[in-house]
């Protein structure tokens, strides 16, 4: 490695510690607490190492890892934007991109065409890693909000058929996820923490 390399990497680690500052909409499980994305990213990994046995495919569970712990680096300069935004699409946008292309643009070349691509098979939800990548980013919110009442359903009043809409897409990475999450879904809807209609 040489110095140059070093002193690149060593930006790059400095420069992501401000996602540590990036406030989501979701609090922690059983608190009045926002999440960061510093500690959502870490929850996935963890959630990832734990639930890697439900994917529906064969996975390369390091790659699903990196996925989670980067996916949201971006937010450091396009900010979080909420899964049940009524003014702000949540898929993939341009602001992303170009912060994804400035922050892992930090790293020496390699390393940084790397977390691109990772971030970009992320995103595009494509490939069995990304699929279950993807599975435990919409898990991990509802298993909070299921903890907190309703948590930010209730907060920003959404309702059950958003919620299914946007949680749904667990079942392309485990169907045994989707089969607990839907239930849970559908035991909010009994306990009346979240609302049809």
């Amino acid at each position: 490695m040489t110095p140059e390399n070093l002193v690149k990497q060593i930006n790059f680690i400095k420069e992501i510690d401000k996602i540590k500052y990036i406030q989501r909409k979701t609090k922690l499980f059983n608190s009045d607490r926002n999440e960061n994305d510093a500690e959502h990213s870490w929850h996935l990994a963890m959630m990832a190492l734990v639930l890697a046995e439900h994917s529906n495919a064969s996975i390369d569970l390091l790659k699903v890892i990196k996925m989670v712990l980067i996916h949201d680096i971006v937010e450091i300069d396009a900010g979080d934007t909420f899964i049940y935004d009524t003014q702000k699409n949540h898929s993939n946008t341009d602001e992303e991109r170009l912060a994804a292309q400035r922050i892992f643009g930090l790293l020496p070349g390699e390393q940084a065409e790397e977390m691109i691509a990772i971030w970009e098979e992320f995103e595009a939800g494509e490939t069995n890693e990304a699929k279950f990548a993807r599975t435990m980013d919409r898990l991990e919110p509802l298993l909070q909000n299921t903890s907190n009442n309703g948590g930010t359903w209730n907060e920003f009043g959404v309702n059950y058929e958003k919620v299914h809409e946007k949680k749904s897409i667990m079942k392309e990475g485990s169907n045994t996820i989707w089969d607990f999450a839907e239930q849970l879904i559908n035991e909010s809807v009994e306990k009346g923490i979240l609302k049809k209609g």
